[in-house]
């Protein structure tokens, strides 16, 4: 295989500012400011059931916070202490680095237990919320008119994203790509990924050409009978099988039959991991786009959030701190590990 390295002088460097306030933006005609810095960790003795979100537990306080920066409210109602299904909401769903990332960002997070009293039921009454019941997402604006739709379907990350994207385009906010790519990924998620393997002359330029198609959510490289090849897991209803092997035809990529004895290459994802990109937690689907991208000699950083970028420009601040790659890691783990 002949080794392929880049030259990465066009990467755009994130200045040092990443970690302090970013400047106000607009939302319809009233400033917010965007916090790019990695907030305090969550306190140890948070339930469980709120996820890693930092809220505030006054629906009046939020109110008047909201008013203040002139952000939406994302209201959770949350039955604390709570069912399984409460629990693997606040463990999954609202512990998604990402999605803990936009709903600090873009709201002001107000938590009401739906099975208490006192204010927490006042706030139940005005929004006419069931007590003791499964999650449920509310985003709106200071006067509690909703911006989208209530959101009951705790087991749908995707939903969640997607109702943050839409609250973001009715406030008038510009939606970050990064947002895009985890919904198209949570989504093809709960659809369903099919799996396909390639095989090729060079995997890693393989993986790379994949890694820019559309509908594509991850990609690996590895052998298979002797040869080297590329697993592609993709979403159905954007590309099919059949397009895949056309798109690739010219690039003298095959299909190759699924008879097991597949064994992973050691260094997935190759040109990124090339670069201080390895460092950076990404979701698959980011992972394939940026490494892509850094193959064609691109900066991948519009790909990133800004606490992503934070990350990035910290390891390159300190580049004596042998930051270890994130490449092929759990998001979680590996966002935790870099904020240290």
């Amino acid at each position: 295989m002949t080794f392929k390295l880049f030259s990465f002088g066009a990467l755009i460097i994130v200045g040092a500012t990443a970690f302090l306030m970013a400047p106000s933006r607009q939302m319809t005609g009233v400033e917010t400011n965007i916090s790019t810095a990695e907030p305090a960790p969550v306190s140890g003795d948070q339930p469980e059931e709120l996820g890693l979100v930092h809220w505030l537990r006054d629906l009046d306080a939020g109110r008047a916070e909201a008013q203040k920066n002139g952000k939406p409210i994302l209201i959770l109602f949350q039955e604390v202490p709570g069912c399984s299904n409460c629990t693997r909401y606040g463990n999954f769903t609202l512990s998604h680095p990402l999605i803990v990332e936009a709903i600090e960002t873009y709201f002001v997070p107000v938590c009401i237990y739906n099975n208490k009293g006192g204010k927490d039921g006042e706030a139940l009454k005005t929004f006419d919320e069931p007590a003791w019941n499964n999650p449920v997402v509310r985003m709106v604006r200071p006067d509690n008119q909703d911006l989208v739709p209530r959101i009951s379907n705790f087991n749908s990350p995707a939903q969640l994203v997607r109702g943050i994207r839409t609250a973001l385009q009715t406030t008038g906010a510009s939606v970050p790509q990064y947002l895009d790519l985890l919904l198209e990924e949570l989504a093809a998620r709960e659809i369903g990924l099919e799996t396909a393997t390639f095989s090729m002359s060079c995997f890693w330029s393989g993986e790379g050409t994949f890694g820019s198609i559309p509908g594509v959510i991850e990609t690996e490289p590895g052998y298979q009978d002797g040869k080297e090849v590329v697993k592609v897991q993709f979403n159905p209803t954007i590309v099919k099988k059949a397009e895949l092997e056309a798109l690739t035809q010219p690039k003298g990529i095959k299909t190759c039959g699924w008879n097991g004895g597949f064994r992973s290459d050691r260094e997935p994802k190759y040109y990124l991991a090339q670069t201080d990109y390895k460092c950076v937690p990404m979701t698959s689907l980011q992972a394939c786009r940026a490494n892509s991208m850094v193959g064609k000699n691109q900066s991948p950083d519009a790909l990133l959030s800004p606490r992503q970028l934070a990350i990035l420009e910290n390891v390159r601040q300190n580049p004596k701190s042998k930051a270890k790659s994130a490449i092929g890691k759990d998001l979680k783990k590996a966002w935790a590990e870099a904020a240290k």
